[in-house]
């Protein structure tokens, strides 16, 4: 089976998006990229994450070809191919309908620095692409232009992308962004939230290139 690794890994992750909260029924979808082979697999079109198999996952060129997998890919495909088109610094994509990143969807804001984690997008505000029916090549040429070098963005109308080296990072990406829109959403209910400043934010992007444990 090609990219048997990576199907497993989106079957996992599949069920992280409803056990996290992030998204409801089948929505939303998860991809990873093999540069090497050219090859994304893909999480399936209407299948229940608890029901979805290795088997099920799609294997897919990124001109929209399916290279193995007898189920229909997620109808998102192109949000997800254009994506790794133009970055290539991305392994693996992620798509959510989690709540408060929908709300901001829906009012189609910006999420600004209201807290320092924002850091984990790689900019300093979360962008709002502009609308188009889902599943479209529009709305991920919309998309791509709205994430430029972030790996975050909203979709009108619609929920939250994001992307990583991996799955991992991907879908970390994706609970923060959601936990800051919450915050947003809620201190906005409270008062004025006050933003970081721009040297502030750059201090942070110093902070966050040290994070963590040292890379091997």
């Amino acid at each position: 089976m090609v990219m048997e690794k990576e199907r497993i890994e989106i079957v996992e992750y599949g069920k992280k998006l409803i056990t996290e909260g992030l998204t409801k029924g089948t929505g939303g979808n998860i991809s990873i990229y093999n540069q090497e082979e050219g090859l994304m697999a893909i999480s399936p079109s209407g299948i229940d994450y608890f029901a979805v198999t290795p088997e099920d996952v799609v294997v897919m060129k990124l001109d929209g070809t399916v290279y193995e997998g007898s189920r229909k890919p997620s109808s998102e495909y192109h949000l997800h191919s254009l994506v790794y088109q133009a970055r290539k610094d991305v392994g693996a994509v992620v798509h959510t309908h989690s709540t408060y990143a929908a709300i901001m969807s829906v009012l189609r804001e910006s999420l600004p620095p209201v807290h320092y984690m924002i850091a984990i997008t790689g900019a300093h505000e979360v962008k709002c692409a502009e609308y188009a029916t889902f599943g479209t090549e529009k709305l991920a040429e919309n998309a791509v232009k709205a994430m430029g070098t972030s790996k975050a963005c909203f979709l009108a109308n619609h929920g939250l992308l994001t992307c990583g080296p991996n799955l991992k990072r991907a879908l970390s990406v994706a609970e923060n962004v959601e936990w800051i829109s919450e915050l947003y959403i809620k201190a906005k209910a409270a008062g004025q939230p006050v933003t970081l400043t721009e040297q502030e934010l750059n201090d942070l992007a110093a902070g966050f290139a040290s994070y963590g444990q040292p890379k091997k």
